[in-house]
């Protein structure tokens, strides 16, 4: 059976592995992402260091990275990271590098958008051709499936990004993007709750104020996009949704702002099963590497 390599490129952390598929894992690690050169050169020691303790060879290399990405294959930039606010990775050429160590075909898409292949090969969407992965971390990205595939355009759905509703006398947090201020990610991320409140997400305690708040921004975000896309499924994955009230908090406050709008007993009579956890957890956007990976030899 082939075998595969897979990088989750976050902003915080690189995951890597070698894998099949998710019932055949045969190494993975994770470390921090630091400035490039040092980080990319920690993920080819750990293929190079596998393919010679194995004395097998991986078939293909799948890329989820944080973004934004250049994913057009005719543009003299393919394979690079473009305007990202992570200090020093800006035009990175991470596909290139990669490709040009390891000597195998490399293929990339965002962390999300990986993340979305694997939930709907393996995971929460499976048989469904249609769905959104959100993960609200420490920033905030999200991958849609459209007939079984992840999106493209102009260059990639950037949902983080989009702008909500802010309540300035209510919340007068001005917001944490570098370049919109409060959008969806700036008011929302792990970031933005770290420096709204002056401590991390996750000793932000159950019946903070931080969570009515949070679940509210997240709604609002989901109700845009049930309006813009009409998703089969909706997925909430990342470090923020661990908070155990939040998930129940933004089905309520997603039903509430629909208004009975949509009649699709789908969201009407099954919400529970409709906005959802990654059933892969925080495998999600690793393994969807993988898948993409996978993708390379099956076209």
């Amino acid at each position: 059976m082939a075998v595969y390599g897979g990088i989750e490129a976050g902003g915080t952390k690189f995951l890597c592995m070698v894998a099949g598929g998710p019932q055949d894992i045969r190494a993975e690690t994770r470390f921090p992402t630091t400035e490039p050169d040092a980080t990319l050169a920690r993920a080819i020691g750990f293929f190079h260091a596998w393919r010679q303790a194995a004395r097998q060879p991986l078939a293909a290399l799948g890329i989820g990275s944080f973004g934004p990405l250049d994913l057009n294959p005719a543009s003299p930039t393919y394979g690079h990271i473009t305007s990202t606010p992570k200090p020093g990775w800006a035009h990175v050429d991470i596909a290139g590098k990669l490709r040009a160590a390891l000597q195998i075909p490399v293929t990339l898409d965002t962390d999300v958008n990986a993340a979305a292949v694997a939930e709907y090969r393996w995971g929460a969407s499976q048989g469904l051709d249609s769905s959104i992965y959100f993960t609200i971390g420490t920033g905030i990205g999200a991958g849609v499936i459209i007939d079984g595939q992840p999106m493209h355009g102009l260059l990639h759905p950037e949902m983080g990004h989009i702008r909500i509703p802010h309540d300035r006398q209510a919340d007068p947090f001005p917001g944490v993007c570098p370049f919109h201020g409060d959008c969806f990610e700036g008011l929302a991320s792990g970031n933005a709750l770290r420096l709204r409140w002056g401590q991390p997400a996750e000793q932000l305690p159950p019946g903070h104020p931080a969570w009515e708040l949070e679940a509210g921004y997240i709604a609002l975000a989901l109700v845009n996009q049930v309006c813009s896309l009409s998703p089969k499924r909706i997925i909430l994955g990342g470090g923020v949704m661990q908070q155990a009230d939040l998930l129940p908090l933004v089905r309520q406050k997603t039903l509430r702002l629909l208004n009975n709008y949509v009649q699709s007993p789908t969201i009407t009579a099954g919400i529970e099963t409709y906005i959802v956890s990654p059933l892969l957890g925080n495998r999600s956007g690793v393994l969807g590497a993988i898948a993409l990976a996978q993708s390379i030899l099956d076209c």
